[in-house]
This record gives structure tokens, sequence and C-alpha cells, in this order.
């Protein structure tokens, strides 16, 4: 067995190396393609020209198989020629005529271009493995001879299952027994618990918290909201972009234009004009050379990537040039509120003390109890209260964790309350806070009342606070002439405290998933161009919907995946950069294809007076590209 397992051992790493570059192989094969022209030219130069030849023609074959074969199926496929087609074709008509350099630099560069290409599309699949991580694979079912373990796929409408603290719910239904906080962040983004009790709905993914419940199913597992999520993401990316659409229209009638008229001018001048069969072969290789689209695609890729590579170098990952050029045409931004305007955690904004009781004696007990405690307000407390004290906190001598209440706890000999206002007593609530409580709840606090041996002692209001430089960024993107809008799950009263906080022109409340999209495609019909930002599960369809998806980096994997772009340091501002970024790239681009364009008419017209031999069109075409590429790599300067 051991030697077997030896035998079997480098088979296996072997298969693990080949599984790990198969998504890079089309960048694999433009690099060795590079470097054999490189080899080619430096062995020409040597007068070694036979096997200078031999590179050029290794380079044309590997750095262009990948995307010969996929023009030829394409071909087939569609019935009609394409771009990849008519970079072949040039490639072959440069080598034809004796320039073998020239076509395997056309080929390098058509090579890089798919490679990328082909990498982005293998990367925008991982979002939807992503998410389905994080649906439960099993269940416990309720029968009448006990519980049982089912897969989640074997649930029926109207089965019961329990659901114990710690644990994901597996599917989406109305609690029948128990009460419990539920995290319910994967779905709407809030970032504090919901405490849920009888006959409340309850969605698959999110988490249970603190008490164990029993839900009776409602919906199938493939009609769940968690896996609709999943639908409206896969359908969101497989819709094609406006200039992907137009460049798939294009290119099929340029292909076919150049082509007839290579095709033409080796017969119609010799007849018409009396040209030689050498010399009219001769000038339809140079058109075929001259009109490939070599200096159009060095407009666009290299002042793409120097874009890309500016935004990189100051925290800004954008996943294609397309997303990048959309960006300039954006004339809204909707924003996530939690964890992408907010900094996603609450945090204590207020103290009220009660008359009588001594503020770093009570702060310190409250802490030292709810320290006990993974709820996210607990937490919030014990980090403010670190904050105002050194002291070592102290274990409670009891404590019970009342559900959807709050925490009973007996600490130093005295009998304490926390939680909400109901749980210590309406009046005794009112007691403490007075008008202040009304006050700080309309500006969307979640508010914690202590009571001891009884007697009202404190208030805590919490908040997840809107971070330091979101205003800043409002006011960048404003102008900008970009509107901005809030989507989020929380409250009406929450989300319209935080909007007029941050500066947003537009904010909606009580959103789901699929109430985002609806208002994201509402949005795209007023605007146009709309970007999203966001940095939680919840907003994953949405990012994929919007034209621009951006993605706040410390989100979770998932909202990443799926956005466009991603801010590495959550830098807000650094959208209204981008935007100025991706301007100056589109006016770059433009100026690129414009020159471009009337260098490769002239030599047209050159060729067609015979005016231009092979050496000079060479010249002109190349040195046409090398402009472009040298006035593309002025993006790389911030």
């Amino acid at each position: 067995m051991e030697a077997h397992a030896r035998v079997n051992e480098p088979e296996g790493s072997g298969s693990a190396f080949l599984q790990k570059i198969m998504p890079h192989l089309e960048l694999i094969a433009a690099a060795i393609s590079g470097i054999l022209i490189v080899a080619g030219w430096l062995l020409s130069k040597s007068g070694l020209e036979p096997a200078s030849i031999t590179a050029y023609l290794s380079a044309f074959v590997i750095g262009g198989f990948a995307k010969a074969k996929e023009g030829i199926e394409a071909t087939i496929e569609d019935k009609e020629l394409n771009v990849e087609m008519l970079m072949v074709f040039a490639a072959i008509g440069s080598a034809i005529i004796g320039y073998w350099a020239e076509g395997a630099i056309l080929i390098f560069i058509f090579a890089v271009s798919g490679a990328l290409e082909t990498y982005t599309m293998n990367k925008s699949h991982k979002e939807i493995s992503s998410l389905m991580e994080l649906q439960p694979e099993e269940a416990l079912l309720l029968t009448a001879s006990g519980e049982q373990r089912v897969a989640v796929s074997e649930l029926a409408v109207g089965d019961a299952i329990l659901v114990k603290p710690g644990e994901r719910i597996p599917a989406d239904g109305l609690i029948k027994k128990g009460e419990s906080s539920i995290d319910q962040s994967a779905i709407t983004g809030e970032s504090v618990p919901i405490e849920k009790g009888l006959r409340e709905e309850v969605f698959a993914g999110t988490v249970n918290l603190t008490g164990s419940i029993t839900i009776e199913v409602t919906k199938a597992s493939d009609e769940t909201l968690f896996h609709k999520i999943i639908e409206l993401v896969q359908s969101a990316q497989s819709e094609k972009s406006p200039s992907q659409l137009f460049i798939e229209r294009f290119e099929g009638t340029y292909v076919k234009i150049v082509l007839t008229v290579v095709a033409l001018m080796m017969f119609v001048p010799h007849y018409a004009l009396g040209w030689g069969w050498q010399e009219s072969f001769y000038r339809a290789m140079i058109l075929l050379v001259v009109a490939s689209p070599c200096a159009l695609v060095a407009s666009i890729m290299p002042a793409t990537l120097s874009a890309i590579s500016n935004g990189a170098r100051n925290g800004i990952l954008v996943k294609g040039g397309v997303h990048l050029e959309n960006l300039s045409h954006l004339n809204a931004i909707a924003f996530d509120k939690t964890g992408t305007l907010t900094k996603g955690k609450p945090e204590v904004t207020e103290f009220i003390l009660a008359d009588g009781f001594s503020r770093s004696e009570l702060l310190w007990k409250a802490a030292s109890i709810e320290n006990q405690s993974n709820h996210p307000l607990a937490k919030a407390i014990v980090s403010f209260a670190k904050e105002h004290f050194q002291e070592d906190m102290i274990q409670p001598d009891k404590i019970e964790d009342m559900p959807g209440w709050g925490i009973a706890a007996e600490i130093a000999g005295e009998s304490w309350k926390i939680g909400k206002a109901s749980f210590i007593g309406r009046e005794e609530a009112e007691a403490v806070a007075g008008e202040h409580a009304t006050r700080l709840a309309a500006e969307g606090n979640t508010l914690v009342f202590m009571s001891v041996n009884g007697v009202p002692a404190g208030m805590l209001a919490l908040k997840d606070v809107v971070r330091e430089r979101a205003m800043a960024a409002i006011g960048d993107l404003a102008k900008e002439g970009v509107y901005t809008v809030m989507l989020t799950g929380d409250s009406q009263t929450t989300a319209k405290a935080i909007a007029a906080e941050s500066g947003v022109d537009e904010y909606f409340a009580e959103c789901l998933p699929e109430e985002k999209v609806d208002r994201l495609k509402g949005l795209m019909e007023r605007f146009s161009t709309v970007a999203m930002v966001g940095d939680g599960i919840n907003d994953a369809p949405a990012l994929a919907t919007a034209n621009v998806g951006i993605a706040m980096g410390e989100g979770t994997d998932v909202a990443l995946e799926t956005a466009d772009i991603v801010l590495m340091k959550n830098d807000l501002p650094k959208i209204a950069n981008a935007i100025r970024l991706s301007r100056r790239m589109n006016r770059i681009i433009k100026q690129n294809v414009v020159f471009s364009i009337l260098v490769i008419m002239v030599l047209i017209a050159s060729n067609f007076l015979q005016l231009l031999d092979l050496p000079y069109g060479v010249i002109g075409h190349e040195g046409s590209t090398i402009l472009v590429i040298l006035n593309s790599l002025r993006l790389l300067k911030s």
C-alpha cells in the first residue's frame, strides 16, 4: 500500500499543477510567443534567417492557436467571418510577402488581449460557488419518531425543522416555537440582529444566534430567497454590455469589407488599370497588412491596462476595461448602507446615567455582564467600556439570556437587567431617558436600558455610524454631477437618519435583495448608467445588475467576486477618483482611435495610388501603433 501511494503521488501533484495553470494557458502561450518574437529578431540580426523564420513561425502557432481555434469555431457556428479570422489572414499575408516579424507581432498583441479576456471570464464564475457555500446542506427534521438529519433538497413545504443557536437556517419559513436573535446580514445587510418570535418569517442562509427555534418550512429549497440571490447574480452576469454587443455587430461587417476589398484588389487593378499580376497581389497583401486592426487594438488595450495599473496603485482594482469605460458615463450611484456608508458595526453614541449611580462603576459592571455574550450590541458595549477604563472585568455570579428581551444577571450582590425598555419596565425606562429616547431613536439608534435591583440605572444608545469619509465622498460625487442614492434593508427611521447624515440625494429603506435589484433597475431607467456600491452577500445581485458594481475591499468574498471594481481600503472618495481616471482614459482612447483610423485611411489611399511600398506601409502601420501606445502610457502617471 505504501509503495502504491508513492507511485500515485506524482500523478496527483501533476494533475493539481495542470488544474492550477489551465485558466492561464492562453496568457502563458502569449508570453512564449513574445519571447519567440524577440528570439527571431535577434537571430535575424545575426544573419541566421532560417532560424529566425522558424522562431517567428513558432510564435505564430503558439500565440495564435487559441484565437485561431476560437475564430474558426465561431465562423463555423455563426456562419460568418470575424475579427479573429481577419487577424489570422493579416498575419499570414504579411508572412507571404516576407514580413514574418510584423505578422508575429500582430498575433502576439491579439493573443494577449484574448488571454486577458479569458482570465476575466473565469474569475467571474467564482461568486456563485462562494454563495453556495453559505447554504446549509442538511437540516434537522422533526418527525413523529424524533429528530432526523436530512438533505435540505429533501425538505417539503410544511415540514418542521429545528435550528439550534449558532446554526444557519436551512430554509425559508415561519417560527412555530421559540424566539431568538437572527443575524440577517446575509440577506438584508442589516448589522444589528433582529429579534424574532412566533409566526415571524426567517430566511435560508441567515444565522440563528441565541435560542433554539422550530421552523415550519414555507418554500422549497429551489424557491428560497437565498436561491433567488444566486439566480439574480447568474442572470445579471449573462447579460452582455452595450459595448460588447456593438463590437459583435461591427466585426462581421468590418471583416467582410476588408476581405472583399483585398480579394478585388488581387484582380480588378490587373484588368482595369493594367497592373501586372505580381503588382496586384503585392498591393493586396499591403492592404491586408495596413488594414488590419493592429493599431486600433493598440489604441484601446495599452490605454486600458495603463489606467487599470494607475487605479491599482491607488487602491482601485478594476476587473476589466469595459467597467472602467462605463464609469465615465455614470449618472447615478447607489450605495448600500451597512458596511459601505456606515462602518458596519454598532457603536455606543450616548450614555445616559440615572441619579445616584457612578458612571464608571455602572459601565464596568454592565460591560462585565455583556462580556459573556457574542451579540454585536454586547460587543459594542464592551468595546466602549474598554475605551474608558483598563480594569479587568469580573465574572457575574449568575446570568440568564432572555431571547428577544435582554440579559438578567447577578453581579457583586446586585440583580441586573439589561435590554429593551419593556424588559426593565416602560415607566422605569422613561424615568431614565425621558425625551432623549425619542430623539435618539429618531436618529437611528438602538436603545439598551439598565436596571439595578429593580431601579432604573441608565441607558446606552448604539448605532452603526456613518464612515468619516462618506460625506466627503458624496460631496465629491456631487461635484462630478453624479446623483447619489442609498439602498438599505434597515427601517425607515434608521434609513432617514443615515441618509440625512451622509448627504445622499435619495434613499430607499426596508429593501430585500430582490427589491434592491428592482430599485436599481428603476434607477437605470431614470439615469441610464448607474453604479452600485456594496460589501455584503445581499448586495451581490445588485452589484451584478448595475452597469458598474463597486465593492468595498473589506466586504464578503461574494461581493468582491461579483463586483466590477474593488476599493481596497474602503475609501469611498476613491470612487470620484476612479470616475476622473475613467474619463481621462476615454479621452485618450478617442484620440488613439481617431489617429489610428486616419493613419490607416492614409495608408490605404496611398497604396491604391501606388505611392506606398511595403516597407513604408509597415513603418506607417507599426509607427502609428507605437505612437498610440506611447500616448496611452501617459495614463500611468497619477
